[in-house]
């Protein structure tokens, strides 16, 4: 699944998959759409990957009219996720993976002004969307327990991405310069192949990982307390009951 067409056949092709899905997470709706094919199509869903990211530099609305680094890295995935909560339920074992980053720990989210509409930087919506993603998977797996589904987040590392293609040029600038000494994507994929089909992998629910081993969050990501109520927050957000 994902957003660019062309780019998903290409990758399509070159593992034997079938049926890529395309949807654009800057708009609601289209993940809905998505979240309805996939359930048309697939009988089961073994695992789950949530991958998006996106950072921006400037402030920018979705379709929807939420602040765009929000919904496409923690809003979109939420709802996805939520949608196709009964298949993977239907369809345990299951795994859930998200990825997060290692900025999450920068990050500090008020509810009160989720969206930054008083306090907007590159940085704060980026970190705030990955906190956001590590609360989520902490929450998501107490609402998992005993299902047989287990969720996990990660931080793949600094990898060489398109990552800051939607930087101002200033920072798109630095980040090419920068990305040199990032690790590749074969890299960054080795933390999300093994929370989605590593045995022990199975055995965890609600951890974050780095290099494929289990860390531990501090701060607001380890509020239990903070991360039932951005889940209330972000149910009410997308439209779920």
């Amino acid at each position: 699944m994902g957003r660019d067409e062309r780019r998903l056949r290409r990758v399509a092709q070159r593992i034997g998959a079938a049926e890529p899905q395309q949807a654009d997470f800057a708009a609601l709706g289209e993940v809905r759409a998505l979240a309805q094919r996939l359930l048309e199509r697939w009988p089961r869903i073994d695992v789950l990957v949530n991958n998006a990211g996106a950072v921006f530099g400037r402030r920018e609305l979705s379709r929807d009219g939420h602040e765009l680094t929000l919904q496409v890295n923690h809003l979109a995935p939420f709802l996805l996720t939520n949608l196709l909560l009964d298949r993977l339920r239907e369809s345990a074992p299951a795994r859930v993976v998200t990825t997060s980053s290692a900025a999450h720990g920068g990050g500090l989210i008020d509810l009160d002004d989720l969206e930054l509409e008083r306090s907007w930087s590159t940085w704060r919506a980026y970190a705030n969307s990955k906190l956001a993603n590590v609360l989520f998977t902490r929450e998501l797996a107490k609402r998992l327990e005993g299902s047989g589904v287990v969720a996990n987040c990660l931080h793949p590392g600094v990898i060489r991405s398109r990552l800051g293609r939607n930087m101002g040029l200033a920072m798109r600038g630095g980040w090419s310069a920068a990305s040199v000494f990032f690790g590749s994507t074969k890299r960054g994929a080795r933390t999300i192949l093994h929370l989605a089909a590593a045995p022990d992998a199975a055995a965890v629910s609600g951890g974050y990982f780095v290099a494929e081993r289990a860390q531990a969050v501090v701060g607001q990501a380890a509020d239990d307390f903070f991360a039932a109520e951005l889940w209330r927050r972000s149910a009410e957000i997308v439209g779920l009951d």
